[in-house]
């Protein structure tokens, strides 16, 4: 109607000079402007609609979802729990859940449950209850805080999820399933471990995210659960600038922690030789000598043992986990059986678990064997607890045979454990060197 009305008041001005024409015209002109302010307005106001909604769903996150039918949860009472591919303490590992994390129950196999994600779990690793929550979430507006010696990404969920971890070159993937995102990941910005986070939702329900490093080498990493929050904690290289060394200790290994773990002790002797030869005796004097010449080069070394004690395993990764070295290393001696095939075993073996302990396995068994002109026994993956810290990396020497006879000469003798020692402590200096 207005801009008809428009169209005929321009055609009698174009024909005649007329005030009250001029008049019409400046009205419909008036009456224009106001329908578009009008319109322009609604525009906006439904674009801020949207907004708020978006957010309004990430603003959520920490509401639970409720379900028409209850399911049966199980939740992980310890601080660790360890899920498998299979109903059997043999089965491969998965990655550890976090203490709190909740999964449906979906089947279960003797003290075995069946989590929904496809995981198995030993029944006293959790508690069981029934619930009208589901146990599924959503993943929104990741963030991250830089500290002195690490970097903290913080998941805000509405529900703990399990989880998933894998390390490649200059990778770090973690998996949250159940999970889908909503995500707005913060720019990272002069952080010096990470260059970029980036996120895919591989399936439905598993949304993956990849941390895109700027140093081939891992230092370790942590996962926990603050309420419904999951907090990724990456530690930083001991040589970054956030980090800032013990003073007053000087050396290469300068303000540097380290963890020495004499194996076995108290009842638990280890491996034992022909002569009465003890391997709990023998790993605790060469960690004593390891620590010594560490000291002397700057380190702060802390032993899991320093007496003939018996030490859980679990105490021992629980030593390495509150310490929270750069390095921990597991101090053992190898026994190769009564059969005369293996009596002749000799060498040193160096064993790693997680990707982020490979290159100091293999770098402290090449620089051992080649200086002291040792015999090797390899380097090899191996499902060890002392191999399984994720909080630094952490390897598990196997210094020599007890069972072979003429190796054996060599492990006693008090002048070749003291080059042992010196040789060891400098294939340390010499890594850190190499990872700077």
């Amino acid at each position: 109607m207005v801009h008809r009305r428009l169209a005929n008041l321009l055609h009698k001005l174009l024909l005649r000079d007329d005030v009250a024409i001029y008049r019409q015209l400046l009205i419909c002109l008036c009456l224009c402007l106001g329908l578009g302010l009008i319109f322009i307005g609604r525009e906006q106001s439904i674009h801020q609609s949207q907004i708020q909604k978006t957010t309004g769903n990430c603003g959520a996150v920490n509401t639970a979802i409720k379900l028409p039918t209850p399911v049966k949860i199980a939740e992980v009472v310890v601080d660790s729990g360890i899920s498998r591919t299979a109903p059997s303490d043999e089965a491969t590992r998965l990655t550890p859940l976090p203490k709190n994390t909740k999964a449906t129950i979906t089947s279960t196999k003797g003290d075995w449950l069946r989590l929904d994600y496809g995981a198995w779990i030993h029944r006293q690793e959790t508690r069981t209850f029934i619930s009208n929550t589901s146990s599924e979430s959503f993943a929104c507006d990741i963030s991250y805080r830089q500290l002195e010696a690490k970097t903290e990404v913080i998941f805000p969920l509405q529900t703990p999820v399990p989880i998933s971890v894998k390390q490649g070159d200059r990778i770090f993937t973690l998996t949250l399933h159940n999970t889908t995102a909503k995500n707005k990941i913060m720019p990272i910005k002069n952080n010096p471990i990470i260059s970029r986070i980036f996120w895919q939702q591989e399936k439905p329900k598993r949304v993956k995210y990849t941390f895109n490093l700027k140093k081939a080498q891992q230092w370790g990493y942590k996962l926990k659960y603050d309420e419904n929050n999951l907090i990724l904690t990456l530690r930083h290289s001991p040589f970054t600038p956030t980090f800032t060394p013990i003073s007053g200790i000087s050396g290469p290994l300068s303000g540097i922690k380290i963890v020495l773990d004499p194996g076995h002790g108290g009842i638990d002797s280890g491996a034992k030789s022909q002569e009465g030869y003890l391997e709990k005796d023998i790993n605790l004097i060469m960690a004593k000598l390891l620590q010594e010449q560490l000291m002397l080069r700057g380190a702060m070394v802390y032993l899991t043992r320093e007496d003939d004690i018996e030490l859980s395993l679990g105490e021992r990764v629980a030593r390495i986990n509150t310490i929270e070295p750069a390095i921990a290393l597991s101090i053992h001696y190898n026994h190769a059986g009564t059969e005369k095939i293996t009596q002749k075993r000799q060498g040193m073996g160096t064993y790693w678990y997680h990707p982020q302990s490979l290159g100091l396995a293999r770098f402290l068994q090449q620089y051992v064997v080649k200086n002291l002109g040792r015999p090797g026994d390899g380097v090899r993956w191996k499902n060890l607890a002392l191999a399984r810290p994720t909080v630094a990396p952490s390897v598990l020497l196997e210094l020599g045979f007890l069972s072979d006879m003429e190796e054996l000469q060599w492990i006693v003798d008090s002048q070749e454990q003291q080059n042992l020692s010196i040789v060891l402590a400098d294939s340390i200096v010499e890594w850190f060197s190499s990872t700077r």
